[in-house]
């Protein structure tokens, strides 16, 4: 269900009835800083901060209120569906693929081997991302959780030029934290809305997602708690995406199915159904052999068809490949 944009009655937690100091501080301890993050928040969340399952309840209900999420018409879905953003790659044909760019209030996966250019096209959206609506950006700032130690400033910096932003300028709007275990990773996200509220933040990107939580989670015997976090960790990013329309990008890596024999050339992506069904645009990314040149295919989407589309990776970012369009 979308949000309904509308003239905000409670502005901060403590303006909430029967919030005291004492409780907006248990609160923001378990990263409910804003009103959108109590609205969207579980009454077993809320509880976690000392509240009754009563008084959980009555405070998801006075936040939800404030920002009101109602019950609309496909018509009016539609409607509500025009304020959603695009973000560009820097690609046409990839920005067609996906039905104009990287869109607002979903998460957008891009997954592939190592070296295939999912960190690069991370780079180019949080510097795109800053671009004026007239060049395929929102004008906002890009929230950059890294797992893997693969973000480069150099890279911002050279993508800027490349666009004719000034590089300075473009590296202070993208607010970065490196996550070390899958348990900071889902506490950084967990205490962000405050940071994306004052900061104008239009792009959340998670690069790689499930990195931390395949390399802590071994065996079968801790498959079920491993999903049930990644599921935790997804639907608090899709919240954030939606209750300040921003992007949601994730990195995804890959493994092989050794007992799939008529296949053995394919790679999936890791986190199986969970991840599957909570990323609403599924991309992956491949190498073209001995080129610059990449390979993105669709592979799922709410409402696109599959397709492919070829872009290339330079030192200016991502780019067409020459001679297409």
């Amino acid at each position: 269900m979308a949000l309904k944009e509308r003239e905000q009655k409670y502005r901060s937690v403590e303006d909430l009835p029967g919030v005291g100091p004492a409780t907006a501080e248990r609160l923001r301890d378990l990263g409910f800083t804003t009103v959108e993050s109590i609205a969207t928040a579980t009454i077993s969340e809320l509880m976690a901060a000392g509240l009754s399952e009563k008084k959980a309840y009555e405070l998801i209900a006075l936040a939800r209120e404030s920002i009101e999420l109602t019950w609309v018409t496909a018509k009016d879905l539609a409607e509500l569906r025009t304020g959603l953003g695009r973000i560009t790659t820097g690609s046409k044909a990839l920005d067609a693929l996906m039905g104009g760019g990287v869109e607002t209030q979903s998460i957008t996966e891009f997954y592939g081997e190592f070296g295939s250019g999912k960190s690069q096209i991370c780079h180019q959206l949080a510097v795109n991302v800053q671009l004026p609506v007239s060049r395929g950006g929102l004008e906002g700032s890009a929230l950059y959780i890294d797992t893997e130690n693969t973000f480069r400033t150099e890279r911002i910096i050279a993508m800027a030029k490349h666009l004719g932003l000034p590089p300075e300028l473009v590296a202070e709007r993208i607010i970065y934290a490196e996550a070390y275990t899958s348990d900071h990773q889902m506490l950084l996200l967990e205490k962000a809305d405050k940071v994306i509220k004052e900061n104008n933040v239009r792009l959340i990107i998670v690069d790689s997602l499930t990195a931390h939580f395949r390399s802590e989670y071994l065996g079968r015997q801790l498959l079920p708690e491993r999903q049930q976090k990644l599921n935790k960790h997804l639907h608090r990013l899709i919240r954030l995406a939606r209750a300040f329309n921003a992007a949601a990008v994730v990195t995804n890596q890959v493994m092989a199915k050794p007992d799939d024999f008529f296949n053995q050339s394919a790679v999936f992506p890791v986190g199986g159904h969970i991840v599957g069904h909570t990323s609403h645009t599924r991309i992956l990314v491949r190498k073209v052999a001995g080129k610059r040149n990449r390979i993105a295919r669709l592979v799922s989407s709410p409402y696109l068809p599959e397709g492919e589309a070829v872009f290339a990776i330079t030192e200016d970012g991502i780019v067409d490949v020459e001679g297409e369009d």
